[in-house]
């Protein structure tokens, strides 16, 4: 099978005991649109993953990875240790047998349940909780603090009369699941339940209560048709309710040791445990954050960075595409170019911060005009400002001088890696010198015409769809500039805007070919 399975196919049963047999764990790892094929490479390259399915903005795989190596992936968001995973909910008008359903799900397997949390337990040593306390932002949940409040009287007030009924409440988050506080980035409609302690009138027995007497918090996105019958709040209530009854844990919203994922869509229910409070994208090494570490991390990944290169960013801003390629590749050496003295003192504190300044070289210079020698760089890797933040109005017509200066400091067989709006990507094949008959040319020269397909195949195939998904990259008719072959685009997602990563080689001497 190939990265992108189905998505309505389960797990955590047979599957799950069987990897827990061998010593491996079964995860999934959240993903920013469009970066789902680089988190599928990267997790079978650095983890030696195996079992990689990828649906919209999750990878799921296996691993024997250490908790240390699993904290080192960079084009992931959040990383959870998976507890179930099955097709979507029927959805019907009968609230009650939908609560009913959920609640099974969340209790038919206790088992395995716990022997997924022993290996929570295990990979944490029992301290998880307070691992990244140390480092996390301080933002104590100020803006759901009134909801909060409300959410847990009527809770306690509910929990009364509600305990023995199959109908078992719930409570609800999006993406965002930190235990205790959480990133603006990543959050959508989320909703936090406090769970009183179960009823002594329970008639079911928890199961090994005095070994995992901690305390718990339910997440819960849900999305698609469910969630126009079923609230994510009232579904979190039901599996936190499920849970009190099943094990005996006692809820928290503010401190829990343990915190449960739940996501329901039209494709499938997930469950999971998140690894790590703070995502995996905020870099500690990062003092002042630009463009996000994982988009930076992806663009260097495709530069094809050896030992001894010479790497550029002729518009390094805060300098995020030079730090991520020298914590990953540090073997290179890195230029950065700005003309603004702002964003050069702000990467200049990043560099300093990542004790990169033995790696890192800044220069004050434009991109139209840059003091360095011809074909002295390996690769060229830049983010081209667009948007109202930066109030470019030229930007297309500036982006021919800007190609030409980095095809003229390009070595031959370099590569230059683009960031670039919409509109630039749209634009880009009108302002190229060369045309359709470059393409027959870039044929001739052995250049594939979808190497960037082949680069980030996974077991032979392509990992461009992810399960009906728009494609993250798409290699086919973009036109040349000067000796620069196109090698692939792919399609991410900025939050609030969608950008392209452009690709491009160098095969010949500027003005030769």
């Amino acid at each position: 099978a190939g990265p992108c399975g189905s998505p309505g196919r389960s797990e955590g049963s047979v599957e799950g005991w069987a990897k827990m047999a061998a010593g491996g764990g079964r995860y999934f790892c959240t993903a920013g649109r469009g970066l789902e094929p680089f988190l599928a490479r990267e997790v079978r390259a650095r983890l030696g993953a195996t079992e990689v399915d990828c649906v919209s903005g999750k990878v799921f795989f296996s691993t024997e990875a250490e908790l240390g190596e699993l904290r080192k992936l960079k084009s992931g968001e959040r990383l959870f240790l998976l507890l179930k995973r099955g097709p979507p909910l029927a959805v019907s008008r009968d609230k009650g047998k939908m609560l009913h359903d959920i609640k099974s799900l969340v209790i038919e397997e206790p088992k395995y349940w716990l022997d997924v949390i022993s290996i929570w337990r295990n990979l944490h040593g029992w301290e998880g909780k307070k691992d990244d306390a140390s480092q996390e932002n301080q933002l104590p949940l100020k803006r759901k603090s009134e909801d909060t409040c409300i959410a847990t009287k009527r809770l306690k007030t509910e929990q009364e009369r509600e305990t023995l009924s199959e109908e078992c409440p719930a409570e609800a988050s999006e993406r965002c699941v930190v235990p205790e506080r959480k990133s603006d980035h990543d959050c959508w409609t989320e909703s936090k339940t406090f769970l009183g302690n179960p009823s002594k009138s329970s008639t079911e027995k928890p199961v090994e209560k005095e070994k995992l007497n901690f305390s718990f918090r339910v997440s819960c996105r849900c999305s698609g048709a469910i969630a126009k019958i079923l609230p994510s709040q009232e579904i979190g209530r039901a599996v936190g309710i499920a849970l009190m009854k099943q094990f005996g844990w006692h809820a928290d919203l503010r401190d829990p040791d343990l915190e449960i994922f739940v996501h329901i869509n039209d494709m499938h229910f997930v469950a999971g445990i998140p690894l790590f409070r703070l995502p995996l994208a905020n870099r500690d090494y990062i003092k002042t954050a630009g463009l996000r570490s994982t988009i930076a991390w992806a663009m260097a990944s495709l530069a094809e960075i050896n030992a001894g290169a010479f790497v550029l960013d002729p518009m390094c801003g805060l300098g995020t595409i030079l730090l991520e390629a020298a914590k990953e590749w540090p073997e290179a050496c890195y230029w950065g170019a700005d003309i603004s003295d702002s964003q050069l003192e702000g990467a200049d504190v990043n560099i300093r911060t990542a004790g990169l300044m033995d790696k890192i070289e800044l220069l004050k210079a434009s991109v139209k005009a840059l003091p360095l020698p011809s074909e002295s760089f390996d690769a060229v890797i830049s983010d081209i400002p667009f948007g109202k933040k930066f109030q470019i109005t030229k930007d297309i017509q500036l982006l021919p001088d800007i190609l030409q200066e980095m095809e003229r400091v390009l070595r031959v067989g370099g590569t230059v890696v683009l960031l670039l709006s919409q509109d630039l990507h749209k634009h880009l094949g009108g302002i190229t010198k060369c045309a359709e008959n470059d393409s027959a040319n870039a044929s001739s020269d052995g250049v594939s015409e979808t190497p960037a397909a082949k680069a980030l195949s996974v077991d032979g195939n392509s990992s461009s769809l992810v399960n009906g998904v728009e494609e993250s990259f798409l290699s086919s008719r973009q036109a040349h500039f000067g000796s620069l072959v196109p090698d692939g685009f792919y399609g991410v997602s900025l939050g609030k805007t969608d950008a392209f990563i452009h690709k491009y080689r160098k095969v010949s001497a500027a003005g030769n070919r």
